[in-house]
């Protein structure tokens, strides 16, 4: 099993490289050489050198995205081949917004970065006078991969790189609870309005959007490609040997009518195992365990063969996605987030999903790996054990793998008669995307069952802030005679649907107090607490990691393992940043 390799004998050799319009190379282009038929490959820096039988010849170059060349060549001149991109419209789109708030005032401020890893550059959500801006809105997204690095920084006894903590990944960590939606609807909708722990002036506004359930019966057949890097980085046990366990574990759930594809990209570009029935299970896991690391980081080149490969195999009406799995670490190709946004860009409109999964540490490059789950209708997971795998690929396979949304994004118009100003928690967006002030929010796809809590700091209108003991909000649509906080729109397509459909929901503006708020959504505030202590937010200031503990352990479930893991990890950070401020008071 690997990769064919394809020489022929000649009498003249041709060289030369093949770059982009702003002239990167790329790796893995298709070359024909016309006199013989025999295909060749450009190399990992773009180069290629070619045995032909005689000095002049022909050849024809093509690559996915890019316009094909043809074009007579002379063995005795170097040759540069520049390719031009087939979708030229979709290489100038400006940055889009993870939510939209207004009249931000946007500072600059140091970017940390422990070892070589990168995050994006995050710009936390300001309170918004409700008046002037009453509508906001957020993309729906089940990204998770915040929390399980934010629990890797601090199983290293670190503190985390406060752009590395994003708070609503780490809520969607959690299942707050599930609210099947009517037979005939996407969506089901709870929101709940209570005192605000971290700030007893305030009220906190939970809102919970759960999406239905696709039955078992009902799982289309999937078209699953498998891009593994295999790159030398990729060459340690919390990487390639992580992500074959996953793998594995994945391989157990496949079913007969699914087709299971991987390519790989490192030393060599290509198809490692052909389209294969989710059936054939050893061979599969054959495929996986003979894996062995090597060589550059070619991701480009990587996914253009996993999304040529997945495109071969489609199927209409099926679950077609791609799997990334790696450090991020491209090093290869285009290789800037604003060069892999553009790459996935090309193949968004295609009807393939794009997952993706991070492992590894002092490399790992979670804002490529971001960008590219973003751009590809899909959803990024950071594995740093195989726990983590199993509750990504097993216990959440649905979730993760099987969409019932695409596109989604939530819109709340607030009722100023009861709201002063409201501030989004997480959601953040980046500098660059602000910078650019643009007003499209990028919507997200949304997996079978997935559960969604927002949390919203809400400073209360005059005169509405007396609590009603007997109500923590409503679990029901409330009626029109009912006082609202505000009316919930979610805006969506169906999979493999271009109309834009929505779901409404007005919220209760019925307070109540934290206390008698259920248990998981005081848990909920904990969760969102932790993240903004982490993240050094100036709206906990007054705050500590005794109130998180605190809220946590009389609200946590004993029975839930990942509830009881997130008390531990609250008291690693007490102790870390406790450490932190003993030395910055000893210094001064």
């Amino acid at each position: 099993m690997g990769l064919q390799i394809i020489s022929a004998s000649g009498q003249a050799y041709l060289r030369g490289e093949v770059t982009d319009e702003k002239n990167a190379p790329l790796a893995n282009a298709k070359i024909v050489l016309h006199s013989t038929g025999y295909v060749y490959s450009s190399g990992s820096s773009g180069l290629f050198g070619i045995t032909i039988p005689n000095r002049m010849d022909s050849i024809t170059v093509s690559m996915d995205g890019y316009q094909s060349v043809s074009m007579e060549v002379d063995a005795s001149v170097y040759q540069s081949i520049v390719m031009k991109p087939l979708f030229t419209s979709v290489t100038v789109q400006k940055n889009k917004l993870l939510s939209f708030t207004r009249n931000l005032q946007l500072q600059e401020r140091q970017n940390w970065r422990p070892f070589g890893e990168s995050y994006s550059s995050l710009v936390e959500n300001e309170f918004v006078n409700t008046t002037k801006y009453p509508e906001t809105g957020f993309a729906i997204r089940i990204d998770k991969a915040s929390y399980s690095n934010v629990r890797r920084f601090l199983n290293m006894n670190m503190k985390v790189p406060p752009d590395a903590v994003r708070a609503e990944e780490l809520l969607s960590y959690f299942n707050f609870g599930y609210t099947p939606p009517e037979e005939d609807s996407v969506f089901a909708f709870r929101s709940f309005l209570s005192d605000c722990p971290w700030n007893p002036a305030n009220q906190l506004f939970f809102l919970n959007v759960s999406a239905k359930k696709i039955p078992p019966e009902k799982i289309p057949a999937s078209n699953l490609v498998f891009l593994i890097d295999i790159s030398g980085s990729m060459d340690m046990p919390n990487r390639l040997p992580l992500l074959k366990s996953a793998f594995k574990l994945l391989v157990d759930n496949l079913r007969e009518q699914d087709t299971i594809s991987i390519v790989v990209y490192g030393s060599a570009v290509g198809v490692w195992l052909t389209p294969t029935s989710g059936k054939e299970k050893i061979k599969i896991r054959k495929a996986i365990e003979d894996l062995q690391p090597g060589g550059s980081t070619p991701g480009q080149s990587g996914i253009l063969s996993a999304y040529r490969l997945a495109k071969s195999q489609f199927i209409v009406g099926g679950n077609n996605r791609v799997i990334l799995a790696t450090d991020g670490d491209f090093n290869v190709g285009q290789t800037t987030e604003e060069e892999l946004d553009n790459l996935i860009t090309r193949h968004q409109e295609s009807g393939i999903y794009l997952t993706c999964l991070g492992v590894g540490m002092g490399n790992y490059k979670d804002s490529k790996l971001e960008v590219l789950a973003k751009k590809g209708n899909g959803n990024f997971s950071y594995l740093d054990n195989e726990q983590e795998a199993e509750k990504v690929l097993v216990k959440e396979l649905t979730q993760t793998l099987y969409t019932v949304a695409d596109d989604a994004y939530l819109n709340i118009k607030f009722n100023d008669r009861y709201t002063k100003a409201y501030r989004l928690i997480g959601y953040d967006n980046k500098l660059k995307a602000l910078s650019d002030s643009v007003t499209a929010i990028e919507g997200g796809e949304v997996g079978s069952g997935y559960s969604l809590t927002a949390l919203f700091e809400i400073v209360s209108a005059t005169g509405v802030t007396d609590t009603v003991s007997a109500a923590a909000g409503y679990s029901e649509p409330a009626s029109s005679a009912d006082p609202m906080l505000g009316m919930v729109t979610v805006h969506y397509r169906l999979p493999a649907d271009s109309v834009l459909r929505c779901s409404n929901f007005r919220a209760p503006a019925t307070p109540g107090t934290f206390s008698t708020l259920s248990a998981s959504f005081r848990f909920a505030a904990s969760v969102a607490l932790f993240a903004s202590l982490l993240k050094e937010s100036k709206y906990v200031k007054t705050s500590n990691w005794n109130e998180v503990s605190a809220i946590a352990n009389q609200s946590y479930d004993m029975n839930d393992p990942i509830q009881t893991e997130f008390i531990t990890m609250i008291d690693k950070a007490k102790k870390i940043y406790a450490k932190s401020r003993r030395k910055r008071s000893k210094q001064r």
